[in-house]
């Protein structure tokens, strides 16, 4: 490649313009910038994020950089990911075929992008490829193709409007030439398919780790559909899925912001009326087996949690277009067991307030809201629209179809940061209630930085369209829950539990207004990768369909038990799944409860009692003292999938220590710790026991001791082929009052539906 300072390539650039006899294939590259000088010349730089000239490389805080050309580059993390800015190039002439470059840093459209300009407009434009944590600095090439633009006048305009993680963007080498850069570098604009089908379903094929593309379907010109996918230019790991049942017969335009010059990704586009790629699903190496994943995408948190028609219902944050967090949808399955749940479809689509986020689901028995129809109270979601930064309800008066109200927002933007509604009804008061995370920043002094304080404010409606403020509490981050429980089931003694995201939480009063809290902010879980948990709405009050008093306007409600009854939680169980269709999954049904202990009420999480129906076959021993070198009792037991359950006295044994197809599981009696694969958490005796739960899934563990007051869950992938357990004590002789192995059937169908 022929290399010219700046000002020789605009000069060339012009003398080319003007000189049309010359031929294309005389025509020289020209290189508009290499960026090897110690300024950017005529270059102009706004904001901060650029400094005063190229960079050497990597940026203090930045990981390596490499893939650029020669010594410099433009490099945007000047100051960090928190500064922005724009780069932008003197004026020159299009007379070139292609423009070819080295682009890097973030991947996100009209944020941390390289922009071409003609006529004050964007025409072309080009990102990095990195959206989230991890990735790499490296620089790669890119180029467009240009030959339609010929004779105008453009600039380059370099973006840096992110301020989060990869909001900054490197570039180097820029080259305008005639000669075709290899078919992946160039990038078409806007290629679209039209598709005419009766089908259900569009499967488009999905590469994990690829550029992700916006995508949006449209009918009649209409846009129904828009998000981003990691496209498969060749050759998908799997297929996501668009349902279009909606539009059946009608022609459906599919169209990328862009795509290599060699991409087979629209080719490959198929309509069907079974979604493509469902061999071998729920079956896959690394799905989970008795913990609820999507067939296909992300999931994140739990949403809309309830008991409506019969069912439970689980709605989730979900992506149908990748396995990495992003087009925030709720996700929909239902279960009549707790336990099998059968996977329905999206319940809410992002729509022009923003994608969906989380939130609560309720059934409004009395039809305060005016939602229902007689003899059919609807099941309300409440869930923020995140591009607004607020609260808005849907509803449904069968469990599938859901129309979002024609109000929405009922709750308008607060903060910058307010998010996750959970809805109930408070029947002293006779309101529905509201607690929401709203992040707020204190006014200060304009040179110094406002911390965010993280709030849970409290609001409530009489029929959940107009809310009004009553409180506030400081010190709790996302997710909120706010739920009543008995003291050791002692319905004369009910605390109200509020919880945070991370599982911390308090235990006090609740009037209908606000939160007094009768203990510090505790710990919840004592693991890992546990997180936005929220707890079951009206769960029936003795058989399925059975309204509960302490959830339900009382004028409809059947008569309940005294008490506010069973508390059943699900967390989001941030369990990775390497090289599948899929991503995360849910924690089991936790049956939460308030135990009286010598510090005050405390919460404790111990599996659903359902769990029971999944045991395939047990192996049993004990009662038994167990000494050091004893043969291991459970040496007959074996399983992929494990419920193992003890109750022993230490005595005096430093360790009782139990292996899980490879994981150790070790109670440590001196200092009364437990620990799960090396991660050490307080396990204190009850009743100078131990009573011990661990539940082995294909990629994670849940481990429960004293009495449900340590909860542990642990990502974690077990070796395939161990599949053994054993028990051992060290440093003395414990009492084992009982143990039993049961082997777990899985959740999921035989064969894909």
């Amino acid at each position: 490649m022929t290399h010219r300072t700046r000002a020789a390539a605009l000069a060339l650039a012009a003398c080319a313009a003007a000189s049309p006899s010359a031929r294309a294939v005389d025509r020289p590259d020209v290189v508009l910038a290499d960026f090897e000088g110690t300024t950017y010349a005529s270059w102009v730089a706004a904001g901060t994020a650029f400094g005063d000239g190229p960079a050497r490389g990597a940026l203090p805080g930045q990981m390596p950089v490499n893939g650029f050309a020669g010594k410099g580059l433009v490099n945007s993390y000047h100051g960090g990911d928190r500064s922005t800015g724009t780069l932008t190039s003197p004026p020159f002439t299009i007379d070139r075929k292609y423009v070819s470059f080295l682009i890097g840093g973030g991947g996100f459209a009209g944020k941390t992008c390289v922009d071409l300009v003609v006529d004050e407009q964007a025409v072309r434009t080009a990102t990095g490829p990195n959206t989230v944590p991890g990735g790499s600095e490296a620089l790669g090439p890119a180029a467009w193709d240009v030959t339609e633009l010929a004779g105008k006048t453009a600039r380059l305009r370099v973006v840096d409007a992110a301020t989060g993680g990869w909001g900054h963007v490197t570039l180097d080498q820029v080259v305008f030439t005639d000669a075709k850069p290899p078919a992946a570098a160039v990038l078409r604009e806007k290629p679209s398919v039209v598709v005419t089908s009766a089908a259900r379903w569009l499967n488009l094929p999905v590469k994990n780790g690829a550029k992700p593309r916006q995508v949006t379907v449209s009918v009649g010109g209409r846009v129904v559909r828009s998000f981003t996918i990691e496209a498969a230019d060749g050759d998908p790991d799997w297929w996501a899925a668009v349902d279009v049942s909606a539009w059946a017969k009608q022609p459906l335009t599919v169209q990328v912001d862009r795509l290599p010059d060699d991409s087979q990704f629209l080719a490959n586009v198929d309509a069907g009326d079974a979604r493509k790629g469902r061999r071998n699903l729920y079956r896959e190496p690394l799905r989970p087996q008795f913990h609820f994943s999507p067939a296909r995408g992300w999931l994140n948190d739990p949403n809309g949690l309830s008991f409506y028609n019969g069912e439970y219902h689980l709605f989730f944050q979900f992506n149908p277009y990748g396995t990495k967090w992003g087009n925030m949808h709720w996700g929909h399955a239902v279960s009549t067991d707790l336990l099998h749940w059968r996977e329905l479809g999206v319940a809410l689509y992002p729509d022009a307030l923003g994608m969906m986020y989380s939130g609560s689901a309720v059934v409004d028995w009395a039809n305060t809201s005016g939602l229902g129809s007689p003899g059919k109270p609807p099941l309300v979601l409440a869930y923020t629209a995140d591009g607004a930064d607020v609260q808005c309800l849907a509803s449904s008066t069968d469990g599938r179809a859901f129309a979002k109200f024609a109000a929405n927002p009922v709750v308008p933007k607060i903060t910058g940061g307010n998010r996750d509604p959970k809805v109930f009804w408070h029947e002293p008061t006779k309101r529905w209630v509201m607690a929401l995370y709203v992040g707020e920043r204190p006014p200060m002094p304009k040179a110094a930085k406002a911390e965010t304080v993280h709030t849970v404010r409290f609001l409530t409606s009489p029929d959940m369209k107009a809310w009004t403020e009553s409180g506030r509490i400081e010190g709790y981050y996302e997710c909120p829950d706010l739920f009543p429980l008995a003291v050791d089931g002692d319905a004369t003694d009910v605390r109200w539990v509020l919880t945070a995201a991370n599982s911390d939480y308090q235990v006090g009063t609740f009037d209908g207004k606000t939160f007094a809290p009768q203990t510090p902010i505790l710990k919840g879980h004592r693991g890992k990768g546990f997180y936005a948990a929220q707890t079951f709405s009206d769960l029936p009050a003795a058989a399925p369909g059975t309204a509960p008093a302490a959830t339900a306007p009382a004028a409809t409600a059947p008569a309940a038990a005294a008490g506010p009854g069973r508390r059943v939680m699900v967390g989001w169980f941030q369990t990775p799944s390497p090289g599948m269709p899929f991503n995360q999954s849910m924690t089991v049904p936790l049956d939460v409860r308030l135990l009286a202990t010598a510090d005050g009420p405390r919460l404790s999480y111990l599996p659903a009692s359902e769990l029971a129906a999944l045991r395939a076959g047990t192996t049993s021993a004990g009662p038994l003292d167990l000494k050091p070198g004893d043969a291991n009792p459970l040496a007959a037991a074996a399983g992929e999938l494990l419920d193992v359950r003890a109750e022993f006295e230490p005595g005096d044994a430093a360790e009782v220590a139990f292996d899980v197809r490879g994981v150790p599981v070790v109670y440590d009696a001196k200092r009364q710790e437990l620990s799960v694969n090396g991660h050490r958490a307080p396990a204190p005796l009850r009743d100078g026991r131990v009573r011990l739960v661990v539940l082995a899934d294909r990629n994670s563990f849940e481990v429960f001791a004293a009495d449900g007051l340590t909860y542990v869950p642990m990502p974690v992938i077990p070796k395939p082929e161990n599949r053994s357990v054993s028990i051992a004590a060290k440093g003395g002789t414990a009492k084992v009052r009982s143990l039993e192995v049961h082997a777990l059937n899985s959740i999921w169908p035989a064969a894909a539906e």
